[in-house]
C-alpha cells in the first residue's frame, strides 16, 4: 500500500470521525467494523486488520435489505436513510434551517468518499496489506440483489449515480419529508412495548378492497383519516361491534392504504395506556401522522387506565399532539363496565358512573359494525371466493357457506373468511 493511499485512508477516517449530523449512519456494527478496517489499514496493523475485515464481512453477509448490489454501499445508504438526526427530523417536518442544510452538504461529501470504497476496492486494500490472506475473502457484491422499486431504492440509485453528493442534500430532505426519517421512514407499523416504540417488521397486509360488505360503515373513518393526513380537523374514533365484524381489519387496512401519504400506526395495549404521556412524547413534533390503535378496548371494575385515555381525548394542561389520533375498537358500546355493587357502595355513585360512561362520548367519531345478516354474509363469501379465484358452482358455494355458518358460534365477516380459507385449502389454492 503506497503512502498516498495511506494518507487518503487517514483523511477518510478523520472525516468519518468528525461527522456531526450523519455519524449515526456509521453507528451500526457494520459501520463500526468498516471504520476499524480503515484505521488498521492506515496504521499497518495486519492481524487487527484481518480480524476487523472478517467482522465487516460477516455483518454485510447478514444484511437484510439490499438497496444496491454492493453490500457495503447498500449498508452505508441504509444507515443514512435510517438515522434520526437534526437534519432528517427537520426535513421530516418540512423545515430545514439553512445552517443544517449547509452542514448536510459538507458531510455528504465525506460520506461519498466512504461510498467510493466499494467491496472490490476495499478488498484490494486489505489484501495489499495482508497478502498472505489473499483469496480468503470474496467481495460482497450481489448482481441483481437490489432489483425492484421502492422510494428507498430510488434514493439509493440516485446517490450511486451522483459523482458529488453535496447537491443530494435536497434529495434526502425531500425523501424524509414524504416518507419519514429513521424507523418511521422504514416501517409503517409499531408497538409500544417495554417503554419504547418497537417496529413491526411484517404488518398485516389487509387492504380495504378485501373488506367486503362494510363499505358504508367504514366510509366516515376513511374520510376522517384523509382529513387527518391533510392537516384538517380530524376526530379520535371508536369502532364498536361484535367480534369478527372487521373493526380491527379496517384500521389496519387504512394504514396500508395511506402509508405512502405519511400515515403510521402505533399499537398500544390497554395495559400500557398508563404510559400514554410517554407515547405522546415520542411522537410529538414528528412530521408523520400517527394513529394510536387500541384494540378490544374495555375496562373492568377497578381498572383506572381509562383516565389517561380520557385526558388525551378530552385535553389536559398539556396540549395533545396535532399529529396523533386514537382509533379504538370495542365489543362494548360504553367501554367501561359498571357494576351494581359499585352503584350501592360509592357515595358519589352518580358522578362515578357518569365519568365512566362518558368515555365513549369523548370520541368524536363513533361507528357501529353490526353482525351480517344472511344476505350480507353470502355477499362476503362470494366476494372473497371471487378474489381468491375459487371456481365453485353458485349453488354449491351457498350450500357449503350456510352449512359452515351453522357450525360456527356466530355469523361474521371472520367466519366468512375462515370458510373461504377452508374451501381454498380443499381446492389446493393458496
Amino acid at each position: 500500500m503506497g503512502a498516498v493511499e495511506r494518507r487518503e485512508l487517514e483523511r477518510l477516517l478523520l472525516g468519518a470521525r468528525g461527522l456531526a449530523l450523519f455519524g449515526g449512519a456509521l453507528g451500526a456494527p457494520a459501520g463500526r467494523a468498516f471504520l476499524e478496517v480503515l484505521g488498521h489499514a492506515a496504521s499497518g496493523r495486519g492481524p487487527e486488520l484481518a480480524a476487523a475485515f472478517g467482522r465487516l464481512w460477516r455483518e454485510l453477509a447478514a444484511e437484510e435489505e439490499l438497496l444496491l448490489p454492493d453490500a457495503w454501499q447498500s449498508r452505508l445508504v441504509r444507515g443514512l436513510l435510517d438515522d434520526e438526526n437534526p437534519f432528517s427530523l427537520a426535513a421530516e417536518r418540512g423545515a430545514v434551517p439553512p445552517a443544517l442544510l449547509e452542514q448536510a452538504r459538507r458531510e455528504l461529501a465525506v460520506l461519498r468518499g466512504l461510498f467510493e470504497l466499494d467491496a472490490r476496492r476495499l478488498l484490494a486494500v486489505v489484501e495489499g496489506r495482508v497478502p498472505e490472506l489473499r483469496g480468503l475473502w470474496g467481495a460482497w457484491y450481489y448482481p441483481g440483489g437490489a432489483d425492484g422499486s421502492s422510494p428507498r431504492r430510488e434514493v439509493a440509485r440516485k446517490l450511486a449515480a451522483a459523482p458529488d453528493w453535496r447537491p443530494c442534500a435536497e434529495l434526502l430532505a425531500g425523501h424524509f419529508s414524504r416518507h419519514g426519517a429513521g424507523s418511521a421512514g422504514r416501517h409503517r407499523a409499531f408497538r409500544w412495548e417495554g417503554g419504547a416504540l418497537r417496529s413491526v417488521a411484517h404488518p398485516d397486509p389487509v387492504r380495504l378492497r378485501e373488506l367486503i360488505g362494510y363499505e358504508r360503515e367504514r366510509e366516515p373513518l376513511v374520510r376522517n383519516t384523509e382529513r387527518f393526513l391533510e392537516g384538517l380537523p380530524a376526530h379520535h374514533a371508536l369502532l364498536y361491534g361484535l367480534p369478527g365484524t372487521g373493526k380491527s381489519s379496517t384500521v389496519k387496512a387504512l394504514l396500508n392504504e395511506y402509508a405512502d401519504a405519511g400515515l403510521r400506526l402505533v399499537e398500544v395495549r390497554k395495559e400500557d395506556l398508563a404510559e400514554l404521556p410517554r407515547v405522546l412524547g415520542a411522537l410529538r413534533g414528528r412530521g408523520m401522522r400517527f394513529v394510536l390503535f387500541v384494540d378490544d378496548l374495555s375496562f373492568e371494575e377497578g381498572e383506572v387506565q381509562y383516565k389517561e385515555l380520557k385526558a388525551l381525548l378530552e385535553g389536559s394542561v398539556e396540549a395533545s399532539p396535532e399529529n396523533v389520533r386514537v382509533y379504538a375498537t370495542s365489543n362494548r358500546r360504553n367501554i367501561v363496565r359498571e357494576s351494581f355493587a359499585e352503584r350501592e357502595d360509592d357515595v358519589h355513585a352518580r358522578d362515578t358512573a357518569q365519568e365512566k360512561l362518558s368515555l365513549a362520548a369523548r370520541f368524536g367519531l363513533r361507528l357501529t359494525f353490526p353482525p351480517p345478516d344472511q344476505r350480507l354474509y353470502l355477499e362476503i363469501v362470494r366476494g372473497l371466493a371471487r378474489e381468491r379465484g375459487l371456481e365453485v358452482p353458485e349453488e354449491r358455494l351457498v350450500e357449503r357457506a350456510l352449512l359452515w355458518d351453522r357450525w360456527q358460534a356466530g355469523r361474521s365477516g371472520r367466519t366468512a373468511r375462515q370458510f373461504v380459507d377452508e374451501l381454498a385449502a380443499e381446492l389446493g389454492r393458496g
